[in-house]
């Protein structure tokens, strides 16, 4: 008896650890078989080539999509660091570069609807191949003409700055662990504010020193280069592209996903305000430093790279705020607060202030005009139905789209109508008025719901 004891004791470990090991074989088949966020970091590390391995390593998906973002920003905010030189040349008032951004981004509120579609057929990779080959042929159209030729070049800049972001949140969310998601994307996001660092630093030393048109061409150069190097990763983010996929619902379902919530329609609205202000001051910035209060163009685009550097220092500052406030909405309204402060305080800017106080407030500005976006994205995702991320986004998006190209287009209208830029500046505050009030409203909203 005593021995059979032992036998069964012997055996038993062995047999615990070899339902064990069964177990774990039936988890890997449920997991190949229920595609998860997740699921390719699990698999990449299992029988992938290194260079699959390196393409899905999350620190090179997040420079990768960071880099993208910045040259499409940058293509997208040539136009407008170049604006005087332009409109001088071109013989058009300088306020005209307003209606050029809108240009840009009605064409980007068409594109990242529709973007969805191309993301699922192609891949994340492909579709950041394609939005940078657009910016790359829309800038070096636009050194090759003259007002009409920019105008059609605008639009495929817009078109490409479109797909970027549908392209970037399919992979950062596919390898990026659910936890860490909010610090990634915030992250990834800085790409729009180090994109006009470079445009200020850069594009005015090369258009002072070879002309305006260099400038594009140097930024065309940079975005089909990059296009090119991201084929290095291409095999390692489109796995899971669908050639023959056919589309699921309409292009705008997304719009309804927004609208018929609530909470996120409010937000959507609301980062409609937020997106015309911060592309006024974007677009406005260089031609108020340069045409009304007297600084050099190289001096107004180092203001304006102080500036952009602030607004991504605040993207991460404010999701840090966010998560210690615990919640994103209340953030959003301290941010519109600010931002009104700061518009109003540059209204009263002249070419008496000193140098110092000028850069102080629109340092200001920019960590919180510019600053905003991550803490919305984060809000968007929390507050969308379940299962419908990429459908709640996309519908965002196109809000905040068609902020920006109303945005600069209103405040070009309205610059010979009050009479200059800064007290333009002023009355620009009414965006931040609105969408602080939207926010306010949404609180109570997003608890009922």
């Amino acid at each position: 008896m005593g021995g059979w004891r032992r036998g069964y004791a012997a055996r038993a470990p062995l047999s615990s650890a070899r339902k064990d090991v069964d177990d774990a074989e039936r988890s890997l088949i449920a997991c190949a078989a229920v595609p998860t966020p997740m699921d390719a970091s699990i698999v990449s590390t299992v029988s992938l080539s290194p260079a699959i391995r390196r393409g899905r390593s999350l620190s090179v998906i997040l420079v990768a999509t960071t880099v993208v973002q910045v040259l499409v920003t940058l293509a997208m905010l040539t136009v407008a660091t170049l604006g005087p030189e332009i409109t001088r040349t071109l013989g058009v008032p300088a306020q005209t570069v307003g209606y050029q951004m809108s240009l840009v981004y009605l064409a980007g509120a068409v594109s990242a609807v529709l973007a969805g579609g191309l993301v699922v057929r192609h891949g994340a990779g492909r579709t950041s191949q394609f939005a940078l080959l657009f910016c790359g042929v829309g800038c070096a159209l636009g050194a090759s003409g003259g007002l009409w030729t920019l105008a059609v070049a605008s639009l495929a800049i817009g078109w490409g700055y479109g797909m970027t972001n549908p392209a970037s949140s399919h992979v950062l969310f596919r390898f990026t662990p659910a936890g860490r998601r909010n610090l990634i994307f915030s992250l990834k996001q800085t790409g729009v504010p180090l994109g006009g660092v470079v445009a200020g630093l850069m594009l005015p030393a090369v258009g002072l020193a070879f002309g305006w048109r260099a400038g594009l061409l140097v930024t065309a150069a940079l975005a089909l280069i990059l296009a090119v190097l991201l084929q290095l990763v291409r095999a390692a983010w489109d796995d899971d592209r669908r050639p023959g996929a056919r589309r699921e619902g309409t292009p705008l379902a997304g719009l309804g996903v927004v609208w018929r919530h609530p909470p996120l329609r409010a937000l959507a609205l609301m980062t409609f305000c937020f997106a015309a202000l911060q592309l006024c001051l974007s677009t406005f910035l260089v031609t108020l430093l340069v045409e009304e209060l007297g600084r050099s163009l190289v001096l107004a685009g180092a203001v304006a790279s102080v500036v952009q550097v602030a607004g991504a220092l605040g993207r991460v500052f404010w999701g840090w705020l966010a998560d210690r406030l615990g919640g994103g909405l209340l953030t959003l309204a301290l941010i519109g607060g600010i931002s009104l402060a700061c518009a109003l305080l540059t209204g009263l800017m002249t070419p008496d202030w000193p140098l110092w106080a000028i850069v102080a407030g629109l340092t200001v500005f920019g960590a919180s005009a510019i600053g905003w976006n991550g803490v919305f994205l984060a809000e968007v995702t929390r507050l969308c139905p379940a299962g419908q991320v990429g459908s709640a986004t996309g519908g965002a998006l196109f809000f905040t789209f068609g902020g920006v190209a109303v945005g600069p287009a209103l405040f070009s209208a309205l610059v010979p109508v009050l009479g200059g830029y800064a007290v333009t500046f002023a009355a620009a505050g009414v965006f931040a008025v609105a969408g602080t009030a939207l926010i306010l409203r949404a609180r109570p909203q997003e608890t009922r719901s």
